[in-house]
């Protein structure tokens, strides 16, 4: 008998659960500074399966230039003659940084193939030799970890049918995404050839089931945190000090006639 899928999950509980993982990267980030480790996150999934809002929710709380996040547009005249991954590697860490790549190098295995973006000898050479550049890039002491997030054929169809009618998301709608939906199951035998190739022991695909978008920040965000083994940095405790005071400087009088925003609200 099949497994019943769970009710979406209640914003209260969602909410609830949510601060709770935001606090743990809040340590996370303060040890990533203190011990200089390198981490990067690469998020790959089907057109609206939820990578924006699982990175936002990932960020919210902590700093942009400890957490950053790294979206390419398309390759330059110039990018297209350099070596494929060269674009890509410039965006990598250094000590005390995690960045996340919201589509990654693995562009080769999914859009690029499908819509023959690159030639069929382009991504068998890609599929043989990425796990042999993510060994290189493990060994030399940066922490890999690389989730595809699945949603499901229904569910993206009453995505993008709300794209289309809700204009503070219509620009998240393309060209390409309308040909993403279109080929389905070009993309799923894609998604397939990706992971036999590249899901290694010592870089290993996670899946995560995105149908309830806050489900699956949650469990993303869970699995990022479990996936690093960080402790809680202990801080000395902080003491306003006292402000150096001017007399008669009246510093609200100093800025009295400027220019000042109308308040509409």
């Amino acid at each position: 008998m099949a497994k019943q899928a769970p009710d979406k999950m209640k914003r209260k509980d969602y909410e609830k659960e949510l601060l709770k993982l935001q606090t743990e990267l809040c340590h996370l980030q303060a040890w990533l500074k203190q011990s200089g480790e390198r981490v990067i996150v690469v998020l790959e999934g089907r057109d609206a399966a939820g990578k924006g809002g699982t990175i936002k929710a990932i960020t919210a709380r902590v700093s942009p230039r400890t957490f950053r996040v790294v979206a390419l547009p398309a390759p330059s005249d110039r990018q297209k003659t350099q070596m494929y991954m060269q674009r890509y590697v410039e965006h990598f860490p250094a000590g005390g940084e995690i960045v996340i790549f919201d589509r990654s190098w693995y562009n080769r295995a999914g859009v690029e193939y499908v819509m023959g973006f690159c030639t069929r000898e382009q991504h068998r050479r890609f599929l043989e030799l990425c796990p042999v550049v993510e060994r290189f890039l493990i060994d030399g002491g940066t922490r890999l970890i690389k989730i595809w997030l699945e949603v499901g054929q229904e569910e993206q169809e009453r995505r993008f049918k709300a794209r289309i009618e809700d204009p503070l998301r219509q620009w998240k709608l393309s060209g390409m995404d309308l040909e993403s939906y279109k080929r389905w199951y070009e993309y799923s035998t894609a998604r397939d050839m990706m992971l036999d190739y590249t899901d290694r022991d010592h870089a290993p695909w996670h899946i995560v089931h995105s149908d309830d978008k806050k489900r699956a920040r949650l469990n993303v965000i869970a699995h990022i945190l479990s996936s690093i083994p960080y402790e809680k940095v202990k801080h000395a405790k902080v003491v306003l000090p006292a402000r150096v005071t001017r007399d008669k400087y009246d510093d609200k009088a100093s800025i009295a006639g400027r220019r000042m925003v109308e308040e509409r609200y």
